[in-house]
């Protein structure tokens, strides 16, 4: 509030209560020869602001000032009412008139003298009404002045530091090295939800294993739902096809299923859990303890329970959910798992379709598998005009690089 907006009281305002002082240092021993002035809100229409008040005084000493409506305003003004009896010795009567007290505090300033008024013309709007909410703020409007100074001394100082530190890294390590530390930086965000992958493998098969991918107690577990892929007729397969039951990598692989009964279950139970994978994928809470349905065998459900999810806290109780860092993690070994079907070489863009995934995310999480990424045309599972990204895993395995066309770093969670 400016102070523009307050004016002197005047004798003309009767109605107004008197004012009764005291003086928070002490008790004045010539009280005759002070004088005051008020000044009161020009807002008369504003329920709270017209009753504000501000009492000023001036000895040859201090200046005093009080106000009834700051942070610092007496209490008992609105806790009792008080009242100022005038007697008129001539007629014996006395008239009662509502007061108000009114604490005057000394206004202690190194430097009274008004303050230049090109110096005040050259501050910003943003100074300006700060000085203003200094002078006659209200205290929310003072508490957020402050916070919002520390807030920007805490900046500065955060600032420099980061500065300093920034330059410190460059000098000590190089600019050289940085970039490549960056260069590298997509690829590690990734890494921690790869499949265990072994860099000096003499075979492809061996790169990532089967074992880090399903355990023998869970392959064994799969023999009983696989056993529906085992024995799938042509009739059953179009059916599953027409009502796409099953993600389309699985469809186009059931198609291709060896007479051979040893490879043909080995193919069976890994399509069965790469279509598992791929719904599970898809859901967002998990709030069923076997949310894959009772066709799932518990070990699988287990498996995916513990190995895929992450934990929330939820609604008063600790829930399972599928994070974006989870959902990269099931794409890396549904990917694997593809490669093992394949001869370890697979089509992404079906992999991407089935799993919902942007293009990039997909390639991203396939170089850093270090497969070899091609074009391709004509491959089944897709339009005719949609581009196809083959993926493929050989040796000597490619160094890793970064992502590219990646701007925008985003942390998994």
């Amino acid at each position: 509030m400016a102070a523009a907006t307050w004016c002197y009281r005047g004798d003309s305002e009767a109605e107004q209560p008197a004012l009764l002082v005291r003086f928070s240092n002490g008790r004045l021993q010539h009280s005759d020869s002070l004088q005051f002035t008020v000044y009161r809100n020009k807002d008369k229409a504003h329920p709270r602001k017209k009753h504000r008040r501000i009492l000023v005084s001036e000895t040859e000493r201090l200046s005093y000032v009080g106000n009834n409506f700051s942070s610092g305003v007496l209490k008992c003004n609105s806790l009792c009412r008080y009242f100022v009896g005038v007697l008129d010795k001539d007629s014996g009567q006395m008239e009662v008139h509502n007061a108000e007290i009114f604490n005057m505090q000394p206004l202690l300033s190194d430097n009274l003298i008004a303050d230049d008024s090109r110096e005040y013309q050259n501050k910003s709007y943003r100074e300006k009404m700060d000085l203003c909410i200094e002078a006659f703020g209200t205290s929310k409007q003072k508490r957020a002045l402050s916070t919002r100074r520390l807030n920007a001394v805490g900046s500065d100082v955060v600032s420099t530091a980061v500065s300093k530190a920034a330059a410190s890294v460059i000098d000590a390590k190089g600019v050289t090295a940085l970039i490549q530390d960056v260069t590298q930086e997509d690829t590690q965000n990734i890494s921690p939800f790869l499949p265990p992958c072994n860099e000096d493998a003499e075979k492809p098969e061996h790169v990532y294993k089967f074992e880090d991918i399903l355990s023998p107690a869970e392959y064994e577990a799969l023999r009983v739902p696989a056993a529906a892929f085992v024995n799938i007729t042509a009739e059953e397969l179009a059916k599953k096809t027409e009502e796409k039951s099953h993600c389309s990598f699985v469809l186009e692989q059931l198609k291709l299923l060896p007479d051979d009964g040893k490879s043909r279950d080995h193919r069976a139970r890994c399509l069965w859990f790469l279509d598992t994978l791929v719904k599970f994928s898809c859901l967002k809470m998990i709030r069923k303890k076997h949310p894959m349905g009772p066709d799932c065998p518990h070990t699988i459900s287990r498996k995916l329970m513990k190995n895929f999810t992450s934990l929330t806290y939820n609604k008063g109780s600790v829930q399972n959910f599928i994070s974006a860092s989870m959902k990269a993690k099931i794409t890396a070994y549904v990917i694997a798992l593809a490669l093992h079907i394949n001869s370890f070489q697979t089509d992404l863009t079906v992999l991407q379709n089935d799993l919902k995934l942007p293009e990039s995310r997909v390639l991203d999480i396939a170089r850093a598998m270090r497969l070899r990424i091609s074009n391709a045309k004509g491959l089944p599972g897709l339009q005719e005009d949609q581009k196809h990204k083959l993926g493929r895993l050989s040796l000597p395995l490619p160094v890793q690089k970064a992502a590219e066309g990646r701007r925008k770093r985003r942390r998994i969670t």
